[in-house]
């Protein structure tokens, strides 16, 4: 954006008296125009990033505390900044939306979530459980096609693609989207297992991924609650002599 138009210009206008009063060909200003173009972007676009990741690091702490909703208001603060860097304000929202989705505020984490930079895959990911939960199945693949494309290699996003494809009863995609993932991400355990599953009618396990999984709020909180409590009561089992 102004960054952008910034480093044009003047990468523009600089290129001019070489040609003008020094004679440079063409070919010569042109190469200078550009390199002088690529390092002022650099430069701006860095002083701009560093201000948005202060914002980000000081929400971070916010979470930390407990406190979501001065997060948010902080976050916020960086869309002034999207004036001057392409793709800020898709990024700060990827933040905010997931933020109060965690919170489960699903109603106020839509907006944000639906306007999301694409590679921020756990946002992608929450805006397609988001559309699934609204019984929109169109918007759930599309959302997830997203999210596979700009993130290939991460499994847990085909593992959850094919949950929720199975959850809405189309097991023939399900199996068609874990098969694919398996061959992206190298033949990943987690996905032969998930396929596996669904092959045989069986419901795909999806709690090893611990509190990474939780935070999309598709087990409900009793399941998991007991899931805890029993594991605590395993661990403390006393070893066999």
């Amino acid at each position: 954006m102004l960054n952008f138009l910034i480093a044009f210009v003047f990468s523009t206008l600089a290129a001019v008296p070489l040609r003008m009063v020094y004679g440079w060909d063409m070919i010569y200003c042109s190469l200078v125009s550009i390199v002088l173009f690529m390092l002022i972007y650099f430069l701006l676009s860095r002083n701009t990033m560093k201000k948005v990741t202060a914002l980000v690091e000081t929400a971070q702490k916010d979470l930390q505390g407990n406190r979501g909703e001065k997060a948010v208001a902080t976050l916020k603060k960086g869309y002034k900044y999207a004036k001057w860097q392409f793709y800020v304000k898709g990024q700060l929202d990827a933040q905010i939306g997931t933020i109060l989705y965690i919170r489960r505020e699903f109603a106020k984490a839509l907006p944000y979530l639906e306007k999301a930079f694409v590679k921020h895959w756990v946002a992608m990911c929450m805006l397609a459980v988001s559309y699934m939960k609204r019984n929109k199945p169109a918007k759930m693949i599309n959302a997830f096609e997203k999210a596979v494309t700009a993130n290939r290699k991460e499994p847990f996003i085909w593992n959850l693609y094919g949950f929720c494809l199975d959850k809405i009863g189309d097991k023939k995609k399900a199996e068609s989207v874990l098969e694919k993932g398996i061959k992206k991400t190298g033949g990943d355990e987690r996905l032969v297992a998930s396929l596996a599953a669904v092959q045989n009618n069986k419901r795909m396990k999806m709690d090893g991924y611990g509190d990474f999984w939780y935070q999309f709020h598709l087990e409900k909180t009793g399941a998991i609650v007991k899931k805890q409590t029993k594991a605590i009561q395993g661990r403390r089992k006393m070893p066999r002599m």
